[in-house]
């Protein structure tokens, strides 16, 4: 987009390959709102958008945190940005922990260090939800299982691993912890290997049975509702779980309830997406995660109605009253990118705990899905740009990883090859 006489006010919008900023940049661009991506990555899909007014590169901020934060001041101090929108864990460690920095510079949305650390350590957030009277999984430290008998999970406790939770890190570290261990019934995993793989002692979570994953959001004014929102997950990453990429917006009075009460314990303010399980067994729905930013299936709740990029906007420009939470149920819509990992999963991944459906029928699932419900998140007709970047990316990406090709062209009936 050509800028040489634009003096639109921008927001700042640091971000990797996170399918949320394209959403914001169109977003904000219907409102009148221009917006600045920076990014430490190559060929960010979002910079490629006819809706994106500038594209700026940032450090790396796993390199080095304080190099990165010192750049994002840098361009919160242009006269042209009002806000910096979170899209990552390490922008909202940022935003919240030199608020006041920020502060001189921008108006910012996010929550206190307090707060975010209840969230960001797992174990606190379990505390918090029991508070709240919302079910969670039983939740230990590795270092305190001694009975393996059950079906558990293991997981980071921490969100961000930084200085803050671990004391052998220093200012500058920074890293991000998402791999999940399924340990089936009765199975002793390699506790050392894991504590190396995850760089701390991390959670043990009791595997829930469930018919259903499902999220609520939404946008805070110290412990206030501006806004909220809910679907239901239909298809993740992998068909063991992950971030939705087929969801449907829905309105379940249940899930407002354990999503706000879980919220007004935390006297929460910013963006919160809340992941939930159903369980299958109680029907209750159980907490899984909170990640205080936008979310990668943004572009879903968009589709429905709940501009949330836009709230955010309005929200740290003073004029939260303007926002009108209303969205529509029933809404479908696609990560393509995301629908194509699932189907690889189905190839290539295994896990005790839940049943491998099968490829045929996944991929009926997947086609029908799409031509009944062709919402997309990256692809649309009036603003290419994005799609192409990210299949320039992505697409190399799975075809040199040659396992799954090898399965298909096998003439006999053994299962895929797992990961």
């Amino acid at each position: 987009m050509d800028t040489a006489n634009d003096e639109r006010e921008r927001a700042l919008i640091p971000t990797g390959y996170d399918g949320a900023t394209c959403t914001c940049v169109r977003s904000l661009a219907r409102q009148g709102v221009g917006t600045v991506v920076a990014s430490e990555k190559p060929n960010v899909p979002a910079a490629a958008s006819r809706y994106c007014d500038e594209a700026v590169t940032l450090p790396r901020p796993r390199e080095g945190l304080v190099p990165y934060r010192d750049a994002l001041l840098a361009l919160a101090e242009r006269e042209d940005v009002r806000t910096i929108v979170p899209v990552r864990p390490e922008d909202t460690y940022l935003l919240s922990r030199y608020e006041s920095s920020f502060a001189e510079h921008v108006s910012l949305v996010v929550p206190s260090m307090a707060q975010l650390e209840r969230v960001f350590d797992r174990l606190r957030l379990v505390a918090a939800a029991e508070a709240a009277g919302v079910p969670v999984p039983e939740t230990r430290r590795l270092s305190d299982v001694d009975d393996w008998t059950p079906e558990l999970l293991i997981k980071s406790r921490y969100n961000v691993l930084t200085d803050a939770y671990l004391d052998e890190l220093g200012p500058d570290d920074a890293n991000v912890v998402k791999g999940i261990h399924h340990v089936g019934r009765g199975e002793t995993p390699d506790i050392e290997g894991i504590r190396t793989e995850m760089c701390h002692d991390p959670i043990v979570q009791e595997f829930v049975r469930t018919d259903g994953e499902f999220m609520f959001t939404g946008l805070y004014d110290h412990g206030e509702p501006l806004a909220t929102f809910q679907h239901r997950q239909i298809r993740g990453n992998s068909y063991t779980g992950g971030g939705g990429v087929y969801r449907r917006s829905i309105a379940d009075p249940e899930l407002e309830e354990v999503g706000r009460a879980l919220l007004a314990e935390l006297d929460w303010h910013g963006l919160a997406c809340i992941e939930y399980m159903r369980d299958a067994a109680t029907g209750e729905y159980v907490l899984t995660e909170i990640n205080p930013r936008m979310w990668q299936s943004l572009p879903s709740t968009v589709h429905a109605g709940a501009d949330f990029p836009w709230y955010y906007w309005l929200a740290a420009t003073g004029r939260a009253d303007a926002i009108d939470d209303g969205y529509d149920v029933g809404v479908g819509t696609h990560m393509l990118y995301g629908e194509l990992g699932y189907l690889l999963s189905v190839l290539t991944e295994d896990s005790p705990h839940v049943e491998r459906p099968s490829l045929p029928g996944t991929l009926r699932e997947i086609c029908a899905s799409i031509v009944r419900e062709p919402r997309f998140d990256y692809l649309k007709l009036d603003d290419p740009g994005p799609f192409v970047a990210g299949a320039r990316r992505v697409l190399p990406d799975r075809v040199a990883d040659g396992r799954w090709m090898s399965w298909l062209t096998r003439t006999d009936d053994r299962a895929p090859p797992h990961s």
